[in-house]
């Protein structure tokens, strides 16, 4: 059974650190593009950050360039979203997914199309 079960959520105050891990089973990562989606309230959901199969290529919306890192360890079938300087606007229930790499040209693309497999996801709230 193909599962992706995300952890490392909660609650931070602005200014502060999350990082989020993303951890496959019933399947490896190594053929996969990996990203971190997120939906805010009252909002549609965005690809976040990307990341392809051979680690080589990465992708980041506009508004988390320079705070947020993706990173992946396929030997661990893991993969991670390092999120600093949080604002309030990082609000929202992040996903991770995955989508086999030949689906996808561009880790932007992977980004804004509609991946295969998706986590549960887990809630991040910035407040004070």
């Amino acid at each position: 059974q193909v599962q992706l079960v995300e952890s490392g959520g909660g609650l931070v105050q602005p200014g502060g650190s999350l990082t989020l891990s993303c951890t496959a089973s019933g399947f490896t990562i190594d053929y996969y593009g990996i990203g971190w989606f997120r939906q805010a309230p009252g909002k549609e959901r965005e690809g976040v950050s990307c990341i392809s199969d051979n680690t080589v290529h990465t992708y980041y919306t506009d508004s988390v360039k320079g705070r947020f890192t993706i990173s992946r360890d396929n030997a661990k079938n893991t993969v991670w979203l390092q999120m600093d300087n949080l604002n309030p606007e990082d609000t929202g229930v992040y996903y991770c997914a995955a989508v086999p790499g030949h689906r996808f040209t561009t880790v932007h693309d992977m980004c804004t199309g509609v991946p295969n497999y998706w986590g549960q996801g887990i809630q991040v709230t910035v407040s004070s």
